[in-house]
């Protein structure tokens, strides 16, 4: 009988101990983000630590710390290094129980972490990496991407010059994912539009002398050379530039993918006249003022926000604002995104819009030009804009996608 009381005991504390457990995972408020991009080289001063910087807002302007919440945000540079990139993302998400992992500018990385974060049942909440093809043939359940992508740069700018008579193209391509997309999406936008690509050159990422690349462009005597790359190149390419006086010669620099910080290191007397896409600008609005005004007395040397700092602010707001109507953290990426695309998107810095299926974030974008030094008011007053491109024409149709998780 002392032993039939014994293992009735001990069952009765089995199944206690496994309710409790069950009721405190069913009640697990924590949450780890993992901002991952890079710190240092190229794309630092487009992501780096002031992209922490936004998403730490995020996460306070969320209202879950109040409820109880308890939201951890930790940082790693991926040095523009796929295998660097996965191995960090692998060590967070195995090791060190990260939910969700945010930012990845390059889109090298960017693909590859997708991967990772699918086969792991992560969260990645892109904001940096450009490819379209994470949101079209690369997609998966756990993916989302805000803020840009190579379909609206070719769409804003490539189409724009293109209709202003820069019917002549040639590129100078960053020689890795990104690059390669971007240059096939503004080279499909070229040509549609009655233009032609009279040639492209591959560049290594982080180059630092152009002059051969630019003396192809300029051999060429294509009205536009097309800048396929981003940050340190960019702006290092648009400064050799105007030293062997490309645009003086007649030819017009297409700066495909520009920031405002790198207006900001190239000044004002090198940058202006560039025209380029962007779906944000500090100085759009007042709440787009007010954030940018927060944000630059946070961040590093009180820098303006970039559109991917920016976007990675909402995306962790609408990130968080999910896990708050699931009442609890799943523990489960492919449901978090899932509530991520049922519920409505909006914020102070994008305002309302749709989360698609495929996990494209639908916003406007515009086209902009750097002001000329005599036009600008202030610090960092450097665009005037030109047009706005609709947000159901900034993304690829749905119709056109590529991506499995789209019903057509």
């Amino acid at each position: 009988m002392t032993t039939t009381f014994a293992r009735r005991s001990a069952a009765l504390l089995a199944c206690a101990a496994f309710g409790f457990a069950t009721s405190a995972f069913a009640q697990d408020k924590t949450v780890k983000i993992g901002v991952l991009n890079d710190m240092s080289s190229l794309y630092a001063d487009i992501g780096g630590p002031n992209s922490v910087v936004a998403i730490k807002m995020a996460v306070e302007d969320s209202g879950l710390l109040k409820k109880g919440w308890k939201i951890d945000v930790i940082s790693g540079d991926h040095q523009n290094k796929p295998d660097v990139g996965v191995n960090i993302a692998r060590q967070w998400i195995d090791n060190d129980k990260v939910d969700a992992i945010a930012d990845t500018p390059n889109s090298g990385v960017a693909l590859a972490v997708s991967n990772l974060v699918k086969e792991k049942n992560s969260v990645l909440l892109n904001s940096g990496a450009a490819s379209a093809d994470l949101t079209g043939k690369a997609c998966t359940p756990n993916t989302v991407s805000y803020t840009y992508d190579t379909y609206m740069l070719a769409n804003g700018t490539g189409k724009a010059l293109t209709k202003a008579g820069g019917d002549s193209w040639f590129f100078l391509t960053a020689d890795y994912a990104f690059g390669h997309a971007l240059e096939r999406d503004t080279t499909a936008v070229v040509t549609a539009n009655g233009g032609k690509v009279l040639g492209s050159v591959k560049h290594p990422i982080n180059t630092a002398d152009f002059s051969s690349f630019l003396l192809q462009a300029q051999s060429s005597k294509a009205k536009v050379v097309g800048l396929a790359n981003a940050g340190g190149d960019t702006t290092n390419s648009i400064k050799q530039a105007a030293e062997f006086g490309i645009v003086q010669g007649g030819q017009k620099l297409a700066a495909l993918l520009l920031f405002i910080n790198d207006v900001h290191s190239l000044g004002l007397k090198t940058a202006q006249g560039l025209t380029f896409t962007e779906s944000f600008y500090w100085d759009m609005n007042e709440q787009t003022r007010a954030w940018s005004k927060r944000f630059s007395a946070l961040a590093n040397k009180n820098a303006m926000p970039s559109m991917t700092q920016a976007g990675n602010y909402a995306m962790v707001l609408h990130y968080l604002k999910a896990m708050d109507a699931l009442g609890s953290n799943p523990h489960d990426g492919a449901k978090v995104v899932a509530k991520m695309k049922e519920l409505p998107t909006d914020d102070p810095l994008f305002g309302k819009g749709p989360l698609r299926e495929d996990g494209r974030r639908l916003i406007p974008a515009y086209l902009f030009e750097v002001k000329k030094p005599q036009e600008s008011k202030g610090p960092w007053d450097y665009y005037k804009q030109i047009a706005t491109i609709a947000a159901e024409d900034a993304a690829k149709p749905l119709k056109d996608s590529e991506c499995p998780l789209v019903k057509k």
